[in-house]
C-alpha cells in the first residue's frame, strides 16, 4: 500500500493545552507513525506517515485544533516517506 508523509506545524494557542497528546492519540488510532514536539517558538510541528486517508486525517485533525487549542494558522509540506515505526511525542 502506498504510503505519504506530511510535515505539519501549527500556529496559535497549541502549546499546554495537551496538544501533543491528543494528536499521539489519534495517530496511535489511526496507525500514523512520526513524531509530534514543541517549538521554542509556541509553535507544535509534527511529521505523519501512513496510509493517505489516515495522514490527511491527521493534517485535518491538527488543523482544526485538538482539546482547547486554537489553532491560527497550519503549515503543510509533503515529504518522501522515511518508513517511520511507531509514534514518538517530544
Amino acid at each position: 500500500m502506498a504510503r505519504i508523509r506530511r510535515r505539519v506545524r501549527a500556529h496559535g494557542k497549541v502549546q499546554g493545552v495537551f496538544f501533543r497528546d491528543s494528536t499521539r492519540e489519534e495517530a496511535e488510532r489511526r496507525e500514523v507513525k512520526g513524531w509530534v514536539k514543541n517549538r521554542d517558538d509556541g509553535s507544535v510541528e509534527a511529521v505523519f506517515e501512513g496510509e493517505p486517508d489516515m495522514v490527511e486525517h491527521m493534517v485535518w485533525f491538527v488543523r482544526n485544533g485538538p482539546g482547547s487549542s486554537d489553532v491560527a494558522r497550519l503549515d503543510v509540506d509533503d515529504e518522501e516517506p522515511e518508513d517511520l515505526r511507531g509514534f514518538k511525542m517530544t
